[in-house]
């Protein structure tokens, strides 16, 4: 509430009733908000749109298109700081009359692809014609945690196949990433993992395979005395084993990160067809402030219609209190339409201020910024930050559109560098390597976060990589 208060000293403490109305509008995008002021217009009276093109920030009148010539220009062209203003763009508003009936209707997002459907496709390659309908058959029997639901046995009747060439179809499955799906058991999987990272790593614990085989109960329960009395080592050993277990493999493999399982792509992926925010260079030069724009869905000015006020005047005692709801409605609508506005703007102008090296330079320059840190800087609540950056989306200098949301991705510019270093790899490298490359460049990552930023790119494992460069 305090956002809401600070724009006017002396202002008294806002009704909720505005204070819900302006959290709405924050949410909106520039398409929404201009649907939110159609409805409104059209449905009261007290509310009306003067046809005229006047700056939403300085009311200046425009007479040609485009942004205001006067709020787009910097106090001072040496400074880095941003130049934000609204701005009546109307080659960025659609309009219901000129919609494309012609668009396929096929969806957007791509669709999120099914475990069964990954594995297969990494091993498709190494299948004989005869071995593809087995391997379906058994990739069709996996549980949600990625194990086998039926016994080789069953399926060998089932398919009347020879038992070990299903054992050498589950060999190859359970090879795919993520590596060790398609085992009977979290222990048969863990040990598969393991397998595949001693040919990538050098420092795999000796007790590691011997306590998953022997003493996985006891791992379980973390009881490290008794596997080191049973395993007749030192308790420093079953210690260092069990860490190396916990941080480098899975027993459910299915829940580890693996092509676009792990990313809510059903949920967060979307298409932007216009942008609710324009970054620009002034006169071209990137050593210039930058130019926001705040997109706003009118150029004309929406006010309350003031021979409305004459109207109730004039109204009879039956009509009178309903006017006068309308002309509050209306009131209200204005005002919180302006508090929105004014939210954007700061908002805008300190993200900016503090991404202005990713805005210039790409991914690998975003600093870390939480909407938290954001939202103790302005003196609001970390929500009225979440509905500001929700669903918008910016246009950046070389054109290119991204969510809003991208300038607080505390991992993109981890994940840029990553991509990088795997993409000048020359042997792949394992995920322990890339920890320890990460950190030369100065970030600190746990090998787990490795492997969720790799899956994350669409990255395979090292083993993979290694296995596709053979193929070439």
């Amino acid at each position: 509430m305090a956002m809401l208060q600070r724009q006017t000293t002396g202002l008294r403490p806002l009704t909720t009733a505005h204070l819900a109305q302006t959290m709405t509008l924050l949410s909106l995008t520039t398409e929404e908000l201009q649907q939110e002021i159609d409805s409104e217009l059209a449905s009261n009276p007290a509310l009306e749109m003067v046809e005229e093109r006047r700056c939403p920030t300085c009311h200046r009148l425009l007479t040609d298109p485009g942004k205001c010539p006067v709020c787009s220009l910097p106090a001072n062209l040496n400074s880095e700081e941003p130049v934000v203003f609204l701005s009546p763009r109307e080659e960025f508003i659609s309009r219901k009359d000129y919609i494309d009936n012609t668009m396929d209707d096929e969806p957007f997002a791509p669709e999120v692809e099914e475990l069964p459907a990954y594995v297969l496709k990494q091993i498709a390659p190494d299948l004989d014609p005869n071995q593809r309908a087995l391997a379906a058959y058994l990739l069709t029997h996996l549980d949600e945690d990625g194990l086998l639901t039926t016994t080789l046995i069953e399926v060998s009747r089932y398919t009347h196949v020879p038992i070990s060439e299903v054992e050498k179809v589950k060999r190859l499955i359970q090879l795919a990433d993520p590596v060790g799906v398609g085992s009977s058991t979290p222990q048969e999987a863990l040990l598969i993992q393991l397998e595949v990272l001693k040919e990538t790593h050098d420092s795999v614990p000796a007790a590691a395979e011997r306590c998953i085989r022997e003493g996985m109960d006891q791992l379980s329960h973390h009881q490290y005395p008794e596997l080191a009395h049973k395993f007749e080592v030192p308790v420093k050993q079953i210690t260092l084993a069990a860490q190396f277990i916990s941080e480098n493999l899975y027993p459910f493999p299915a829940r580890a990160h693996w092509g676009d399982i792990r990313q809510p792509a059903h949920e967060e992926t979307q298409v932007y067809h216009q942008p609710d925010i324009l970054i620009n260079y002034l006169n071209d030069d990137p050593s210039k402030p930058l130019i926001v724009e705040i997109i706003m869905p009118i150029s004309g000015t929406l006010q309350v219609n003031p021979m409305f006020k004459q109207a109730i005047k004039e109204a009879s005692p039956e009509t009178k209190l309903d006017l006068k709801g309308d002309l509050e409605k209306a009131s209200l609508f204005v005002k919180c339409l302006q508090q929105r506005n004014h939210t954007m703007e700061r908002l805008l102008m300190r993200v900016v201020s503090m991404q202005r090296e990713f805005i210039l330079h790409g991914e690998k320059y975003l600093k870390p910024v939480t909407r938290a840190q954001i939202s103790r800087e302005m003196e609001v609540h970390e929500s009225t930050i979440s509905r500001a950056v929700a669903n918008k989306a910016v246009q950046l200098p070389n054109r290119r559109i991204v969510p809003l949301s991208e300038f607080f991705d505390r991992s993109l510019n981890v994940r840029s560098v990553l991509k990088e270093i795997i993409e000048a790899e020359g042997k792949p490298y394992s995920d322990s390597d890339l920890v320890e490359l990460l950190s030369e460049k100065g970030f600190d990552v746990a090998r787990r976060t490795v492997a969720k930023y790799r899956a994350i790119e669409g990255i395979l494992p090292a083993h993979l990589r290694k296995a596709m460069a053979k193929g070439k």
